[in-house]
């Protein structure tokens, strides 16, 4: 992780940018959460649980993914394969709602953004910052608490680690947190190696 501060980089692509009608979509969710805390304490981490879970899908299911950008499908069809899927993951009534809504207003594709806008808005009420790290291998509790010191060090406050497991870095780490990304895998080790080599060529 030393290393990779000399990585710095524009944040690309992984997790998809919010754009202005995902964030309308994550606030409207964000109110839902509102409105629930008055009766249920733990509502925000509830419904962000359940949002988490699905973006989850997303990300590691191919089928899913292509599911959810395909334009020619019908509302119907969506919403039996959608909540299909809502069904078998145990995702609860608000995030149901909210892809009813989507569904509804042919806005299925922006799923994934809506997922990452409300995840950046709940995590900026509570004070976080959120660094998604992809890595080749699962961390274990002594790499995370790494992370998050060497993070710490570069001026980042009360951060939060979103992981994922990605085999085609083989190994290393990219670390994404606001609007920087920290590039230390082998997969781009190796890129910038051939890239050299193709230059001295």
């Amino acid at each position: 992780m030393a290393s990779a501060s000399t990585d710095i980089v524009s944040a690309s692509v992984q997790a998809p940018n919010p754009t202005g009608v995902a964030e309308r979509y994550a606030l409207a969710l964000l109110g839902v959460v509102d409105d629930l805390r008055q009766k249920e304490a733990g509502a925000a981490d509830r419904i962000g649980g359940d949002l988490d879970r699905l973006y989850a899908v997303w990300r590691e299911d191919a089928g899913f993914r292509a599911f959810v950008a395909d334009p020619r499908l019908d509302s119907g069809a969506q919403r039996r394969g959608a909540f299909a899927i809502l069904e078998k993951a145990g995702i609860g009534t608000e995030v149901r709602n909210l892809l009813g809504v989507l569904i509804m207003n042919r806005r299925l594709d922006q799923l994934p953004a809506v997922a990452a806008s409300f995840g950046a808005l709940l995590s900026e009420r509570r004070g976080q910052q959120i660094a998604h790290v992809n890595t080749a291998h699962p961390l274990s509790d002594t790499q995370r608490a790494q992370i998050v010191a060497r993070l710490t060090e570069a001026g980042f406050s009360g951060v939060q680690l979103k992981e994922n497991v990605d085999p085609s870095l083989l190994g290393g780490l990219v670390v994404r947190i606001g609007s920087r990304l920290y590039d230390n895998s082998i997969k781009s080790k190796l890129q910038r190696l051939q890239y050299a080599m193709k230059g001295a060529a």
